[in-house]
């Protein structure tokens, strides 16, 4: 598999993660559809169209992939869209809000897996290339999945059924020649980080064994054209954290 002149979709491409992939994923040579549900300032460097969309909403994401689809056979999608709202099961103004809880899943884990089925189902209906692959899913989950800390029950429950679903999509998919590997960062340096202190920021970079600071997006859209790239990456959950070890709180 290889990006360049080859279409993909971008989830979350307004910021962060999702725009340092759309960048990477267009310096490279690919055709990028950037989705978001908000419209960024400036679209990232290279992306070839962009559409405002609900990852949860069936209708909004498969008109983002028909918009994806114009531009050629798609041959991937890298999901970065996700919410990382924080609240104790049992705080000070009472136990969690049901509500809340349903969000996260929502958000983090049906809008996954409704990437999954629609770009799935898109790439499936493409020719296959010379080794018989068709394309590949990169999701993400975190470290949270395995280690999350107190308040972030919601967020670790989404994002370990994120890693959960992995493998036996990855089975399933392997028939069409479709692959799917999942990655689960650590503390990255995105503008959910940027809204706290510097000294948090630092404390933060400062528990990581090495290097003893926080990812960087570029780190993250490497580690995602290494997975498009290498066909016998397959059906894994593979960490970006510098070997962090979440503590409790």
């Amino acid at each position: 598999m290889e990006l360049k002149r080859n279409v993909f979709l971008v989830t979350g491409a307004a910021s962060g993660l999702g725009a340092a992939v759309a960048h990477a994923f267009a310096a490279a040579g690919a055709l990028v559809f950037g989705v978001d549900l908000r419209a960024p300032e400036v679209l990232p460097a290279g992306c070839a169209g962009f559409m405002q969309a609900d990852v949860c909403d069936p209708e909004q994401l498969a008109a983002a992939l028909a918009g994806a689809t114009a531009l050629g056979p798609l041959r991937g999608a890298v999901h970065c869209a996700g919410i990382a709202p924080a609240a104790r099961v049992l705080g000070r103004d009472g136990p969690h809000d049901l509500a809340l809880f349903r969000k996260v899943i929502e958000v983090n884990l049906i809008g996954s897996f409704n990437l999954v089925r629609l770009a799935g189902d898109a790439i499936a209906r493409t020719d296959p290339l010379a080794d018989g692959e068709r394309g590949v899913l990169v999701l993400t989950a975190s470290v949270a999945a395995f280690d999350g800390q107190i308040g972030q029950a919601a967020y670790a429950a989404s994002k370990a059924a994120v890693a959960g679903m992995t493998l036996p999509i990855a089975r399933e998919l392997a028939r069409f020649g479709i692959r799917v590997v999942t990655i689960a960062p650590g503390t990255m340096q995105t503008p959910m980080m940027a809204g706290m202190s510097q000294e948090v920021q630092d404390a933060l970079g400062a528990a990581v064994p090495y290097p003893p600071r926080l990812g960087r997006p570029d780190e993250f859209a490497a580690l995602a054209r290494h997975i498009v790239e290498n066909v016998y990456l397959n059906g894994e959950t593979i960490r970006l954290d510098g070997a962090i070890r979440l503590a409790p709180k």
